[in-house]
């Protein structure tokens, strides 16, 4: 007779698989769920654990599609808090990021401080989180087994690939025919190592320390097409791009890149991330043609979209999204003292409000409601009084426009305040436009972020405030609908296998929370990463259990237990996704 771990009595079970929700027993069986029956037919007596879960919803564990938890790990067993939200799996080394493989001292430095500046990871974190002593990307892997409270999976970034091989050269120079068939032999080498494809940018924002372009923003289409290309030899591979279309609009030409992209990989492809807003519902059009197009001959493209509007802060002094509005990096660019000159300018600050207004800027436009900017922590005593208020009211009582008004405030502060823009697209016809969205067959929730612009974001709260928005707020599709999109479709995109639906025999990654208090905390700065540095997070609110491969990772919200997460390995843990949306 199998001895049941763990009991889960008379949960409400939202299985993942879309059906109606139904009453049942579940147990857990050596890291698997072992039977589901009847609500409270299962003997408590023979199990070791028993959870009473009436009135409480028991899921799949939800799967993050994007994250770049690469780093965090080290320091972060159970990648808070995307697990406090029920996270029990998630997909790293996302947009040609990576840490491994690496090769000498210089490839290290060059990589961290790329680190911070596209990804938004302190510095100190980094240099004191990890101890940066691999090469080969198994051997990076190794170092988390037995060691995680959640399932990671890692694809393999074009930029470390192309450091590696090419050194300095990797920026400035197209790679020459040997240097490709190098980098082809060192991403087969990865994937064989664990890595679960490969991911590239090929995006406008990414410049590293110095300003530059990333290293895979210097390859050409052939170097691109030969990676890609890799990904046929090995089972259960996937591959993510971003590109400046993701942000800017798709052009025909993206549109051929990225479909031969798929079609070379013989693998679907995802990107990140479909802003949707009514105010602008040609561009979403024109981004979801990509994947209409791309199916039209055969290629699969995924778009990732969020089903919540996370709050992002912003600043003049530290990289965020302000830095990346196209035409503004003549003045973000430049060192504190000298930008702040700059944007006393009269004419220089026309400039920057007309660039930031203009069609090139794309979904960056947003950020210029200047109005609409709510302060946040502020320094000198020229602003005390300021914290909480919006820059529509405090220009009202200045008698100056709302940009002049905004650059006075973080000018007084040299440029150290920290700004909250107004979140666009909370209107009913952006949210009806995001519903009609999510019905698109190659369209995927996700797009978090997580371990990634610490100093201005929390995207990984969206589970749990979505599930707070479909049962207590907006209600734009069913509580089957919404677990279903944020288990087994990503689990079906990855080709997780026995992941992303509550089924007897698969894995036991499982979240039970309360249906009347779920959601999410609200943002907040916290210093606990290594090297004293701070981070935004939240915590989460009726989560009651998480178990990861049958143990209990999170319980009330917080992490607990043994760490029985595992490193997901293409062919061994996934199958090769199918190039046609079911």
């Amino acid at each position: 007779m199998t001895t049941i771990d763990t009991l889960i009595r008379g949960a409400t079970l939202v299985d993942g698989t879309a059906e109606a929700a139904r009453q049942a027993d579940v147990t857990i069986c050596e890291g698997r769920i072992g039977q589901i029956a009847a609500p409270f037919s299962v003997d408590a007596a023979s199990a070791a654990a028993v959870v009473d879960a009436e009135g409480l919803i028991l899921a799949p564990g939800f799967i993050d599609p994007h994250t770049h938890y690469d780093a965090q790990l080290f320091w972060d067993a159970h990648a808070t808090p995307s697990s406090l939200h029920g996270v029990t799996t998630v997909i790293g080394g996302n947009c040609g990021f990576t840490i491994a493989p690496l090769g000498d001292a210089k490839d290290v430095d060059y990589i961290r401080k790329m680190l911070a500046k596209v990804e938004g990871m302190p510095l100190p974190a980094l240099e004191a989180g990890l101890p940066w002593d691999w090469h080969g990307f198994g051997e990076y892997l190794s170092r988390f087994e037995g060691k995680i409270g959640v399932n990671a999976a890692f694809l393999v970034g074009h930029c470390a690939l192309r450091r590696v091989v090419m050194g300095e050269r990797a920026v400035g120079h197209e790679a020459t025919d040997v240097e490709i068939e190098q980098m082809v032999a060192l991403l087969h080498e990865s994937i064989e190592g664990g890595g679960l494809g490969f991911s590239t940018s090929l995006s406008f924002t990414h410049t590293d320390w110095e300003g530059d372009p990333v290293p895979s923003r210097w390859a050409s289409h052939k170097e691109v097409l030969a990676l890609c290309r890799a990904l046929r030899e090995h089972e259960g591979t996937t591959l993510e791009f971003i590109i400046d279309g993701c942000l800017k609009g798709f052009t025909d030409e993206e549109i051929d890149l990225i479909t031969e992209m798929s079609l070379t990989a013989n693998r679907p492809a995802n990107w990140n991330v479909l802003t949707v807003e009514a105010r602008s519902p040609e561009r979403v059009a024109r981004q979801l043609e990509l994947s209409d197009r791309a199916a039209e001959r055969g290629a699969r493209v995924v778009a990732l979209t969020m089903p919540t509007i996370a709050g992002m802060c912003a600043s003049f002094g530290t990289h965020s999204a302000l830095h990346s509005i196209p035409g503004w990096s003549f003045v973000m660019s430049l060192p504190i003292p000298e930008r702040i000159e700059k944007l006393r300018d009269p004419e220089i600050r026309r400039e920057l409000d007309e660039r930031a207004r203009s069609k090139e800027a794309g979904v960056f436009a947003g950020l210029a409601r200047w109005a609409g900017y709510r302060i946040g922590t502020t320094v000198s005593a020229q602003n005390e009084g300021l914290e909480g208020r919006l820059v529509r009211d405090i220009a009202a009582e200045r008698g100056g426009s709302p940009f002049d008004t905004l650059l006075d405030i973080v000018i007084a502060d040299e440029l150290r305040t920290v700004l909250w823009p107004a979140q666009p697209g909370e209107d009913a016809d952006s949210w009806a436009l995001r519903k009609r969205t999510w019905e698109h067959p190659n369209v995927m929730l996700g797009g978090s972020d997580a371990g990634a612009h610490l100093d201005r974001m929390c995207g990984s709260t969206y589970p749990t405030s979505f599930l707070q928005d479909v049962l207590h707020g907006r209600q734009l599709v069913s509580l089957e609908d919404a677990v279903h999109m944020m288990t087994a479709v990503p689990a079906e995109l990855f080709g997780l296998r026995e992941r992303g639906i509550v089924a007897e025999g698969n894995h036991a990654d499982l979240v039970l929370f309360d249906p009347e208090q779920i959601g999410s905390n609200e943002n907040a700065f916290q210093r606990d990463l290594p090297g004293d540095s701070e981070r935004l997070t939240a915590g989460s609110q009726g989560i009651r259990c998480v178990w990861v491969n049958g143990e209990r990772s999170i319980v009330d919200g917080a992490p607990t237990g043994p760490c029985a997460g595992k490193i997901l390995q293409p062919g061994r843990d996934t199958t090769t996704a199918p190039m046609k949306a079911r």
